[in-house]
């Protein structure tokens, strides 16, 4: 089964994104405990920084957008991971070891629908 982990948290200052240690990212070590579990990380990607959002309504009659988020919160969606595992009960592991929820993130765990 294929589930759809958003990961939410604070957004750290873009100086601090680039001072990181670039010889290892710090979700290598989450996928490889992952992949001796037998899970399988699909896809990934970190999103760019909350002020480049833009959000896209339509009330039937006009399309509205507007610069932002969706939701003015202290949290925000900072990236997702794709994992395909056996179980929820693995999904739910494999979001406690992830490194945001490590640091105090939040991270969403959702199934996703088989396709047709």
């Amino acid at each position: 089964m294929r589930y759809m982990l958003l990961v939410c948290g604070q957004e750290e200052p873009e100086d601090a994104v680039a001072d990181h240690d670039a010889a290892e990212p710090c979700w290598a070590p989450w996928a490889r405990e992952l992949q001796a579990r037998g899970v399988l990380l699909v896809e990934g990607s970190q999103l760019q920084p909350v002020s480049t959002a833009t959000t896209v309504r339509n009330d039937g009659d006009q399309v509205l957008v507007s610069d932002g988020p969706f939701a003015e919160t202290k949290e925000q969606i900072l990236g997702y991971d794709v994992i395909e595992c056996a179980d929820l009960d693995e999904a739910i592991y494999a979001a406690a070891r992830h490194p945001a929820t490590l640091k105090g993130g939040v991270v969403e765990v959702r199934p996703i629908l088989a396709s047709v």
